[in-house]
């Protein structure tokens, strides 16, 4: 099978403590005492200070849609690019705005055919693979934060979950995601790892298909997981790309029990139904427990498109669909 190339969590505390001090009252000096009176002075009792309201604990983050676990509350259907650049994915066709209406019209064709929520979502190419090896040498174009920013940021407020997907080239998945720790720090910002996209040294782009091992995976998921836990965050999805059975060695030793994240395998080959499905089906094959299944759509190269009915009729049916 042949492969195409290629933010509001913020919510300030406004809270302010009102201290109101009272003030002590007597008797004028030398004031005739009434013969209700005693004949001493009488003092009024000092007031007491307000007391300051108690700050109201702030409630866990959720997801979109509600809750701190991914699935199975929740199926995910996402639109796949890199911002600006059409040639990477639908995502890049339009603005930010414009993703979001069109991330939530194709999550809703979903709804007819599933027994939870369809949340829309971004899945945004965070680092694009590379023919040169630039400054860095690396064979990866990483985005900047604020590159992502705007895409990020709409999804956020309105509903859309974000996945950014690595594509890493000479350089390692942990390396790159900690680039983007200011990003996946949001309640609803979640990571994929790409390996065809992961070289090997002396490897290049489109000569070979790339590889990553299990140990690679494990010791990016397990920053991830950490930096969810210490960070009060709802669980994060993790989608990790494969075709070919070589993309990921070791497979049987990738860690999917962090209750920090959702592990989805994405199966995103390409072609007719008869070489999807195969795909499908032989990616299942010992597939690691708590693992879940990921489907993707290309309006290009598949022939034809499936449509969300036939997607949905996939079993066991994906939890996280992308389109590209």
């Amino acid at each position: 099978m042949t492969r195409s190339p290629l933010f509001p969590l913020l919510a300030p505390a406004l809270c302010a403590a009102l201290l109101l001090t009272g003030c002590t009252q007597g008797s004028s000096p030398g004031s005739a005492a009434t013969p209700a009176t005693s004949a001493s002075s009488s003092a009024t009792p000092s007031s007491s200070p307000t007391p300051s309201p108690t700050p109201t604990p702030e409630a866990p983050a959720e997801l979109v849609g509600g809750g701190t676990e991914v699935f199975p509350d929740r199926r995910m259907v996402a639109l796949y690019g890199h911002p600006g650049t059409p040639g990477l994915g639908v995502l890049g066709e339009q603005g930010p705005q414009e993703s979001v209406t069109r991330a939530k019209e194709l999550a809703a064709q979903y709804e007819p055919f599933s027994d939870v929520p369809v949340v829309p979502a971004f899945e945004i190419i965070a680092t694009t693979a590379s023919a040169e090896p630039g400054e860095d040498g690396d064979y990866s174009r990483e985005s900047t934060v604020e590159d992502l920013r705007p895409y990020v940021e709409a999804a956020v407020e309105d509903d859309v979950y974000v996945v950014l997907d690595l594509q890493p080239g000479h350089q390692d998945f942990l390396s790159q995601a900690q680039q983007y720790e200011e990003l996946l720090r949001l309640p609803n910002v979640g990571l994929a790892l790409d390996p065809e996209w992961r070289l090997a040294p002396g490897q290049m782009h489109m000569a070979q298909i790339g590889s990553v091992d299990a140990a690679e995976i494990n010791a990016t998921t397990a920053w991830l997981a950490d930096l969810t836990r210490e960070n009060d965050l709802p669980q994060k999805v993790v989608l990790l790309h494969q075709f070919a059975e070589s993309m990921i060695t070791n497979r049987h030793l990738v860690d999917a029990s962090r209750p920090e994240l959702a592990l989805v395998l994405h199966a995103d080959g390409h072609g007719t139904p008869e070489l999807k499905m195969g795909t499908w089906e032989r990616l299942q094959q010992g597939l690691p427990e708590g693992m879940r299944m990921a489907w993707k759509n290309f309006y290009d190269e598949d022939t034809p498109t499936f449509t969300p009915e036939e997607t949905s009729a996939i079993e066991p049916q994906p939890w996280f669909v992308s389109y590209q």
